[in-house]
């Protein structure tokens, strides 16, 4: 781009501000001209009057001498005549703008107006004024031989200095039709002269630009402007050429081009479909010695690599192990199976969470283990395995030529890197989730066995001491007794496997609580004989298996208890849905006194802790009303909230 001379604004400016001086000019020569011919127009006027009042003037004055006149009254009328003539006389001379009325500035004209001035001075008002002061008979003397004469010569005098006003007139009259004419030539010549100018500077510049534009977008880049000037339309003109230049190169280079981002797409295509290939693989079941597995063989196939592994960090030590390897030697395995952070190449990049790409030919800036030498590979890339912003290892893919990855294609290892981390993470908290499970369930099963079966043990423990007593006594009677007891209290300690087995037993496959319910009771009623009966109210969404399970374990706990302390003929089951599930399960058995009081029927028997702690996982609030006589009452109040699928 050019530095501009003169911007096209400020020539046209330039333009239009000359050619206004110039229209101004010969407007303001023709309101002169037409302000001087009205100004001589009022002269010639006032010439004329000072004519026709020298001839009054004369009339008066012959009246004046005449006998049968008031000279009084005429010698006033005759000084009031003079007065507006000397005033006619001195306007004429000295001129008046605001009329306007002025003498022209000619030297003629000038010097006839101080001849006629001089003239009524020195000749004509010291005649007028002799008359009036003299007698009759001599004032007829005066008019008759001087005034007369001096007043033919006087008014001549007038009539010339109004012919050379109206002389100057005629030729001012021509001069304004002069300018008129020239104004209208100046309006004809200015218009052609600024209608040319404008197709200069504008217009053929304009059609120019224009016609370049078409023939560029017809694909002709070897169109270029002419640069005729140093203003905005040529440095538009310069900008057209630097434009089409570089449109000709992009032009001739397109092809190159798009085969270049036609390459590049398509390896962005393959490794989003890596990467979709192994999200998806990560996404599946599987143990993560697979899951290692399957990305570390897809990634050696995609990056060509001869060799690989996965490592992983031990928990709460700075080891890596090598829990996967392919392509790589026996002995390499032996010798590199575990690294401590920070030593060798994939140790380093473990410790600082960076990946690393290194050409083994190179030598170190610092000492290295580098065993992967003697495995015959030149090149080793190290990614690291992170979940959180956390390394959980690394995988390192080795080459036996020189193959030192690019930037792209380590962020693409590290997105990997990432997707494994946290596929690797998902699967260590499934595996603590199924061990938490497990060791919650053994809880409950100890705590259950703790409250039934235990118990019935040491009774029959004590049962078997009493009949090895009798025995030696020879009591049979006594005996007897106690083998029934014994009898019984197996009996109920079978009862309590069976019940047991019935609730670790249990499965809701489809979350419908309702039918795990009634499939409760019905087991109930054939084991015990006791009857039962179950209500539903309201409906909604269905709650989420693991919340099923639970609040039909604390039922089922409820039901033991009936049928170990309550000695109750009837057990009713309702379950309402609304803001709430509400789950009431009532007996008519002999009840207990809720309190403190240790024993079977307090809060602090095994069984009711349990049933406790299971609507405390859930976030179920456990409520128990009962009294000796009345029967036992379990209201179970769970939120809405935890929903489950259909």
């Amino acid at each position: 781009m050019v530095a501009l001379d003169q911007k096209l604004g400020t020539k046209i400016v330039n333009i239009l501000i000359f050619f206004f001086i110039v229209a101004l000019a010969a407007i303001s020569m023709t309101l002169y001209v037409s302000w001087q011919l009205e100004g001589a127009g009022a002269a010639i006027n006032d010439a004329g009057s000072e004519r026709m009042r020298s001839y009054r003037i004369a009339y008066l004055v012959s009246q004046f001498t005449h006998e049968r006149t008031d000279r009084t009254a005429l010698k006033v009328e005759i000084l009031q005549e003079v007065g507006h003539f000397e005033f006619t006389l001195r306007t004429l001379e000295e001129g008046n703008p605001a009329r306007p009325l002025f003498l022209p500035k000619e030297r003629d004209v000038q010097g006839q107006m101080k001849l006629l001035r001089q003239q009524w001075l020195e000749r004509i008002k010291p005649l007028i004024l002799k008359i009036l002061n003299s007698d009759r008979a001599a004032g007829e003397s005066i008019l008759a031989t001087s005034y007369q004469p001096a007043l033919l010569n006087f008014v001549g005098m007038v009539n010339d200095l109004v012919l050379m006003v109206e002389r100057s007139n005629s030729r001012n009259t021509s001069l304004l039709r002069s300018f008129q004419i020239g104004l209208v030539v100046l309006a004809l010549i200015g218009t052609i002269i600024l209608i040319s100018l404008f197709f200069v500077m504008v217009i053929r510049p304009v059609a120019k630009l224009q016609e370049g534009i078409q023939r560029m977008a017809a694909a002709d880049f070897s169109v270029r402007l002419p640069v005729l000037s140093k203003d905005e339309f040529g440095a538009l003109a310069e900008a057209f050429n630097q434009m089409a230049d570089r449109l000709k190169n992009l032009y001739g280079t397109l092809e190159d081009r798009v085969r270049e981002k036609t390459s590049k797409l398509k390896d962005k295509n393959q490794e989003l479909a890596m990467l979709y290939e192994i999200a998806a693989f990560l996404n599946k079941p599987a143990s993560v010695e697979d899951l290692c597995r399957g990305v570390l063989k897809k990634l050696m196939g995609v990056l060509v690599a001869q060799g690989g592994l996965v490592r992983l960090t031990a928990p709460d030590s700075d080891a890596l192990y090598i829990i996967i390897h392919e392509g790589m030697s026996e002995k390499f395995v032996h010798e590199d199976e575990c690294l401590t952070l920070g030593q060798c190449l994939c140790g380093e990049s473990a410790r600082d969470g960076t990946p690393v790409s290194w050409d083994l030919n190179l030598e170190p800036p610092r000492p290295l283990l580098l065993r992967c030498r003697s495995d015959g590979f030149q090149s080793v890339s190290a990614i690291p395995i992170r979940s959180k912003k956390r390394v959980l290892g690394i995988f390192s893919l080795f080459y036996q030529e020189q193959r030192v990855l690019d930037s792209q294609e380590i962020q693409l290892l590290e997105s990997i890197g990432q997707h494994l981390g946290i596929a690797i993470e998902n699967q260590r908290l499934v595996l603590r989730e199924r061990e938490m499970a497990v060791s919650e369930e053994r809880n409950l099963l100890a705590q259950e066995l703790h409250d039934s079966i235990a118990q019935s043990l040491a009774f029959l423990n004590i049962q078997v001491q009493l009949l090895a007593d009798s025995l030696r006594r020879g009591n049979a009677t006594e005996a007897m007794d106690g083998l029934e007891q014994i009898r019984e209290g197996v009996q109920e300690s079978y009862d309590d496997v069976r019940e047991l087995l019935v609730h670790f037993r249990t499965r809701v496959g489809n979350a419908d609580l309702a039918s795990a319910i009634a499939s409760a009771l019905e087991k109930f009623e054939g084991q015990t004989g006791i009857k039962t009966t179950f209500k539903k109210s309201g409906g909604g969404p269905p709650l989420a298996p693991e919340y099923v399970i639970q609040l039909l374990h604390i039922i089922q706990e409820a039901l033991s208890n009936v049928r170990k302390h309550a000695q109750a003929t009837r057990v009713d089951v309702a379950m309402a849905q609304s803001e709430e599930w509400r789950i009431v399960v009532a007996d008519n058995g002999k009840g207990f006194a809720a309190g403190p009081k240790p024993g079977i029927d307090s809060d602090n028997h095994v069984g009711i802790k349990i049933m406790r702690e299971r609507a405390h996982r859930i976030g179920a609030q456990l409520e128990i009303h009962s009294a000796p006589g009345e029967g036992t009452r379990i209201t179970l109040l769970l939120a809405k909230q935890p929903k489950g699928t259909a």
